[in-house]
């Protein structure tokens, strides 16, 4: 069967080395060997892209926190600093902070195709919760991050958003002044965010390693959400799968470039490029875009502590997927009801989106209450009704099955 290693160096040294640290065994055994559904898709080229962006981040962050300067006094100048005199800043800068914006496209799209093709289900529940806990950490990070500019933007939404923790009763005021590191946003807050934002990614990584090796535990799943049967479902990870997701890789650095060289400041915000001033509030605070669908759930419930409530409630809902999606099948494919409320949740969340970057007045506001309200009941009341009264379509007795036909 194919992901039995059959590894055996020729080389000496290698021989001698295997006996005593078996990498090059385990090497071949989870990226050649490791067998492989033969029906998977482009969808599932993007773990290998969210691993290439994540190189990409810790590789210009590490280089760019050699020339950062983390004192209020000197941020914003060492950024422009960065930009017009240290060899290719400019560059690192861009790909650094492009790349954040790359990173949360890829894992949006991951996250979608999961729900979609029913990933979370049985028995890959541990490996649906450590990639809910990777994207804690990476909004975490990527809050930090945009905070470490010290621009206009960055000040004020580092002041509103750890603000939101004064809604916790009791305890909140002394989270928010721990947050600081005094009673107003300032140059501890400031070290707080460098400090973590330069350790969070190493973190990141460490959970990565661990949500790999869940995967190769459970195996991986595929469009038909059937586990293979039998050597006739899998191919050998390489080339197979490695082919697919180079070429991949590829297109999507394809796009990453365009973005650096050609509209490098699209995503940004006008208002940091103007150094952080106390003294001037913005006249509209608006995250990065990656963070919006959550900020207009923020905006929609008018009570300050049920508005936090929805906002991290949004994020912690995920984890539990695998309980409140009660169907036994799990691909999309062959859930026809299912695909339907599947589409209106992703309207939805792109719906938050573009309502986070409104006004909250009027209909915006409106809107954003319905979209809120779909996007709860979605996964309180859609899929445990689903689970019990969809009628779902006959699945293929095999892998092979549902690509060769059934004389596979």
């Amino acid at each position: 069967m194919s992901g039995h290693s059959t590894y055996s160096p020729q080389n000496k040294f290698l021989q001698w080395f295997e006996k005593r640290l078996p990498i090059g065994g385990l090497i071949h055994s989870s990226l050649i060997a490791y067998p492989t559904p033969r029906n998977l898709n482009y969808w599932w080229t993007f773990g290998g892209i969210l691993s290439f962006m994540l190189g990409v981040q810790i590789i210009t962050g590490v280089i760019l926190a050699m020339h950062y300067t983390p004192n209020v006094d000197l941020a914003f100048r060492s950024v422009e600093t960065i930009m017009r005199d240290v060899n290719y800043g400019w560059l690192l800068r861009y790909l650094h902070a492009n790349g954040a914006a790359m990173f949360f496209l890829a894992v949006y799209i991951h996250m979608f195709r999961g729900m979609y093709y029913g990933s979370y289900k049985e028995p890959r529940e541990v490996l649906w919760i450590l990639g809910v806990i990777l994207y804690l950490l990476m909004m975490a990070t990527g809050f930090m991050g945009y905070v470490l500019v010290w621009g206009q933007m960055s000040f004020w939404a580092a002041t509103v958003i750890t603000n939101l923790f004064s809604a916790i009763p009791g305890v909140g005021d002394t989270i928010v002044t721990w947050l600081w590191g005094g009673y107003a946003v300032g140059n501890p807050t400031l070290n707080r965010f460098y400090s973590l934002h330069y350790l969070l990614p190493f973190v990141i990584a460490g959970v990565v390693v661990l949500h790999v090796w869940a995967l190769h535990v459970s195996g991986q799943n595929n469009p038909t959400g059937i586990e293979p049967k039998s050597d006739k479902d899998t191919v050998p990870f390489t080339p197979y799968a490695t082919v697919k997701d180079g070429f991949l890789i590829v297109c999507y650095c394809i796009l990453f470039a365009w973005l650096v060289f050609y509209i490098p400041n699209y995503l940004g915000h006008a208002d940091n490029y103007i150094p952080a001033n106390p003294a001037v509030t913005p006249a509209e605070i608006v995250p990065e875009w990656y963070y919006l669908p959550f900020y207009a759930i923020l905006r929609a419930i008018p009570n300050k502590l049920l508005g936090v409530c929805a906002l991290f409630g949004s994020i912690g809902i995920l984890a539990f997927l695998p309980w409140l999606d009660t169907s036994k099948v799990r691909s999309a494919r062959y859930r026809p009801l299912f695909r339907q409320f599947f589409w209106l949740f992703v309207i939805a969340a792109v719906g938050l989106g573009w309502l986070g970057s409104k006004p909250p007045e009027g209909i915006y506001v409106i809107l954003s209450r319905i979209f809120t309200f779909y996007y709860f009941a979605f996964f309180l009341i859609v899929l445990p009704l689903l689970g019990i009264f969809e009628k779902t379509k006959p699945l293929p007795n095999s892998i092979s099955e549902s690509v060769l036909g059934a004389k596979a």
